[in-house]
């Protein structure tokens, strides 16, 4: 059942049975006829198809709610029964928002020396998508924003606070001010992140908030990118204070605060609402809560 469960799972994510049965490491027919067993035992159709996938039927859609419950569960217990024969050991994968990844390495470092058996996956992703991968069991956890936007059933912790920086070349427009508002900052020639960034959108409405329209002649999912334009003197951006910090911008660039209104948004760890928690999520849970406690 579970196998079946979990095909039903990988198809809704991938919305392609050929990818999916790739995920699941099964050949196409073996994962078409356990979700057509998977049918004949609910007695209803869950999978709208010809010879495509199409979508899940609304059972298919409440089906899809209990499956992904129970292969979680079913992943966790596998995991719990490993711990107990061989100590803590798997792969721990986690989504992260871009402007947190200089972060990671505070919460990977102290868990790895607590189990030297962990292995880290780390993806950089907008924050809506790393909710859409929690549940989707694409991830065991996710590091994004938590009081900007609706997260949905998930357990949060909070590590550290973000505020913003202006940079820019030591010789460019802006570069000798001891700070700028999002007003004036809105009139500088920008390369900013793309829209689909929750960062992004944040620096709009804070621009909007002081009464000027945000423009970017330039805009890139890409943080190196994004610095080297900055590095032509041509263009500024804007980082989170962490990443300007840890970069040590000088001497060729510049990180000035900015203020009117010095805004500030919470960045946390993000894992599936479930009891009992998964324990290499619980792992790293842990490792979140002593990191808040040292901070």
């Amino acid at each position: 059942m579970i196998d079946k469960l979990t095909y039903l799972v990988a198809v809704a994510r991938e919305r392609s049975f050929r990818r999916a049965a790739e995920a699941c490491g099964v050949a196409q027919p073996t994962l078409s006829a356990g979700i057509k067993q998977l049918e004949e035992e609910a007695g209803v159709t869950l999978v709208r198809r010809s010879s495509r996938y199409h979508g899940l039927t609304s059972e298919g859609e409440k089906v899809l709610d209990w499956a992904r419950r129970l292969v979680g569960d079913a992943t966790a217990m596998r995991q719990d029964l490993q711990a107990m024969r061989t100590g803590l050991s798997g792969h721990l994968r986690i989504a992260v928002i871009p402007t947190a990844l200089a972060m990671v390495p505070l919460l990977t470092g102290p868990c790895l020396a607590r189990h030297p058996a962990l292995q880290f996956t780390i993806l950089s992703c907008p924050s809506v998508t790393i909710l859409q991968m929690l549940d989707n069991l694409e991830v065991d956890a996710g590091i994004t924003y938590l009081n900007n936007e609706a997260l949905g059933q998930v357990q949060a912790i909070p590590l550290y606070t973000e505020r913003y920086r202006s940079v820019t070349a030591a010789n460019g427009a802006l570069s000798d001010r001891a700070s700028v508002t999002w007003a004036e900052l809105s009139r500088a020639r920008l390369c900013l992140r793309t829209p689909d960034m929750q960062n992004r959108r944040i620096m709009d409405r804070l621009m909007r908030g002081a009464g000027a329209e945000p423009r970017a002649t330039l805009e890139s999912n890409s943080q190196i990118t994004l610095l080297a334009h900055v590095l032509t003197g041509q263009w500024a951006t804007v980082l989170p204070e962490y990443v300007a910090e840890m970069l040590a911008l000088a001497p060729r660039l510049r990180s000035i605060p900015i203020t009117k209104p010095d805004a500030t948004y919470e960045i946390g760890l993000v894992l599936p609402h479930r009891e009992p928690m998964p324990i290499l999520a619980a792992a790293l849970m842990t490792e979140a809560r002593l990191l808040t406690r040292r901070s």
